[in-house]
């Protein structure tokens, strides 16, 4: 039995979302908010006693220039027991009516499982998915290559110890240094925007503008946080970092071209593993890297940074699509190639 929710009825949602191991932020309501510019629809399974068994938040977006189609996007759903074919089928059946009721053309899945999941693979192509292709670097919406750490029933002096002995060595510069922590609300969002500006013309990134900041804190409220690195009172790095169920993300993180010699974004990074290991978290996520270890490619060295704390990369199985309108769909994928084509040119 399913049914289909908005984002004001999703309270049985986001704490099942909250409660299962597959659980993740932006299978939450709370991403409606700050993902502003989509709708929002939920999708609850349950079972001949009423209980829910399976949950899929569905993103909606017009396509632009008023083409009468849209596209259906589930970022990491859908949230079940994977190898329950039924509730599977349950879902993606419920996912129809909305391409109905949206006239979507496309749905595209990035489940939160294993490259190795073959099981689920088989479940998602039976159904009518396809697989999209495995790329190594950030192709996809989401990054398939992450770094998770698994922190379950460690203390924080386990966790710590687990860090390679220049990272831990780079936590201690920071503290003997005094750099401060400071966790803040939505408040700071102008603040750590002014410095992701100053990270992103360094690195060569575009960043978001500052209410896409704010209205991330604000929608999650209590499970967001910014913290900011201070030294002698001056702003020097920030990061944001979500919390959902058994799990911590480390989604953005910024620093200033001064001060970086006090290691600030080291000890950033360790008080976030801290937030998740005082709220009983089963994992601590450092979000993408590339899958490409070459030491010559450009992202190499966030890789470098982001293994001294944890060594294993987590390979996701990617994205999946079920195409509705072939017909659309070939038609969109070749506008797309020739914009690509012609921004290449310029």
């Amino acid at each position: 039995m399913t049914e289909i929710i908005k984002a004001d009825a999703a309270q049985e949602l986001d704490a099942f979302v909250a409660s299962h191991p597959k659980g993740h932020f932006m299978q939450q309501s709370a991403w409606s908010k700050v993902k502003n510019n989509w709708m929002w629809r939920g999708i609850l399974c349950r079972d001949e006693q009423g209980n829910i068994i399976g949950s899929m938040a569905v993103l909606i977006r017009r396509l632009p220039g008023g083409v009468p189609y849209s596209m259906l996007y589930s970022p990491r759903g859908p949230v079940c027991d994977l190898h329950d074919k039924a509730v599977f089928n349950e879902l993606m059946d419920a996912a129809k009516q909305l391409a109905k009721e949206f006239n979507a053309y496309l749905l595209q899945i990035d489940t939160d499982t294993l490259v190795t999941d073959t099981e689920y693979e088989r479940i998602a192509l039976d159904y009518g998915f396809t697989a999209g292709a495995r790329t190594k670097n950030f192709e996809g919406i989401q990054p398939r290559f992450v770094i998770r750490m698994d922190i379950e029933g460690k203390t924080e002096d386990e966790v710590f110890a687990s860090f390679h002995s220049k990272t831990r060595y780079n936590v201690r510069v920071a503290k003997k240094n005094n750099v401060e922590v400071v966790i803040k609300g939505a408040e700071a969002a102008e603040e750590f925007h002014t410095i992701m500006i100053e990270t992103g013309s360094r690195d060569n990134f575009t960043i978001r503008p500052t209410d896409y900041f704010r209205r991330m804190v604000e929608a999650y409220g209590e499970n967001a946080r910014i913290y900011m690195a201070y030294h002698d009172g001056q702003a020097i790095a920030g990061t944001l970092a979500l919390h959902c169920g058994d799990k911590v993300w480390y989604l953005y993180g910024a620093s200033s071209n001064e001060q970086r010699n006090k290691m600030p974004n080291y000890l950033l990074q360790w008080e976030m593993i801290r937030w998740a290991v005082e709220t009983n978290c089963r994992v601590y996520d450092f979000r993408g890297i590339s899958g490409d270890l070459d030491e010559s490619n450009p992202l190499y060295g966030l890789y470098r940074f982001k293994k001294g704390f944890c060594p294993e990369i987590t390979e996701f199985i990617g994205d999946f699509y079920y195409v509705y309108k072939p017909a659309v769909y070939k038609a969109v994928n070749a506008a797309q190639k020739l914009r690509k084509t012609i921004r290449k040119g310029h």
